[in-house]
């Protein structure tokens, strides 16, 4: 890869690759930008390594092992079995749906948060994902599945519930 290579996959990437870490840094901003920053000097480092190809899923591979290493200095890693489904207190006051997405979307483990951003959100393929996040194609389409299945659930409850 080459400086104008380089350059092209910047201009390419980098608000889509900002969208998946700022989503997946609970809008964390400045982390966020650090993090994207970070994952472009890491393309750079490795350019003669990284095929022009391959930089897009390169860049969303480094920018999602930033992300679990910011969790886990923080302490905040959660795994499906932290997170239960009433703690999720939607107001009825609140009727912007991106906001009610997004607090929803954080209830995910950050496996499957990262897996429904990529691929409803970024539009990956299955395949393109299990290369970014270094898992077998079948793990991406049953843990976005039941990602899926969950925010379903969420969803629906609390509306259900006011229906009551």
């Amino acid at each position: 890869m080459n400086a104008k290579s380089y350059n092209q996959t910047i201009d390419s990437i980098a608000d889509r690759l900002f969208r998946f870490v700022v989503k997946n840094l609970n809008k964390d901003v400045e982390t966020a930008r650090d993090i994207v920053q970070n994952s472009f000097e890491v393309l750079w480092k490795n350019k003669a390594a990284v095929l022009f190809e391959k930089a897009k899923a390169y860049l969303f591979q480094v920018a999602y092992h930033q992300i679990i290493d910011v969790y886990r200095k923080q302490g905040r890693l959660l795994y499906v079995d932290n997170h239960h489904e009433n703690d999720l207190s939607i107001s009825p006051d609140l009727n912007d749906q991106r906001e009610i997405m997004h607090r929803v979307l954080q209830t995910l483990p950050s496996m499957q948060r990262s897996m429904i951003l990529l691929k409803d959100y970024e539009g990956y393929s299955y395949a393109e994902i299990a290369n970014i996040l270094e898992v077998n194609e079948g793990q991406v389409k049953i843990n976005i599945f039941r990602a899926r299945k969950k925010l379903k659930a969420l969803i629906l409850s609390p509306q259900q519930n006011a229906a009551k």
